[in-house]
């Protein structure tokens, strides 16, 4: 299942950072080359750098490649490393839970509940955040499948 996953949402950061790319040149090119800078692609490149930055950020989190200080993990014995890194990882879950997925949900709630549109695309900012609660389930999902990996390696030692 994880490889699913993980193929997928690669699959899905290649289709939006290539209409991120796509939309970026076209607003310069109708400002600079036509002369009339399109409405809406200001407002569409910064929610598309929204959904591709929360999961990425996921992504890379679960391939465990995100950017980290290690200095004391680099430093400790390998059983002070294997408890630091289950603390880590229970407080990303933790975090990812309180603060993506219920903190997420509750804005994309409200913002539907609302009807909060966007300005220039008149899209329901709700679908904008519902990238929050999905990249914190992906999160937590990724950092329980890890720490049950690192457990699984760890009494095979």
């Amino acid at each position: 299942m994880r490889k699913t996953i993980d193929k997928a949402l690669e699959w899905v950061l290649v289709f939006l950072l290539s209409v991120l790319v796509l939309d970026v040149l076209w607003q310069v090119a109708s400002r600079y080359i036509l002369n009339s800078p399109s409405s809406y692609t200001d407002e569409l490149a910064g929610y598309l750098l929204i959904w591709v930055g929360l999961l990425g950020a996921a992504y890379v989190a679960g391939k465990r490649e995100h950017l980290a200080i290690d200095l004391l993990l680099q430093k400790s014995s390998p059983e002070r490393k294997f408890k630091l890194e289950i603390f880590i990882s229970v407080v990303v879950i933790l975090f990812a839970i309180t603060v993506m997925i219920v903190g997420g949900s509750w804005l994309v709630y409200t913002r539907f509940y609302l009807s909060v549109k966007s300005a220039a695309l008149g899209m329901p900012l709700g679908a904008v955040y519902l990238v929050l609660p999905l990249s914190g389930i992906l999160i937590a999902y990724f950092d329980i499948d890890n720490m049950y990996n690192m457990v699984k390696s760890n009494r095979k030692n």
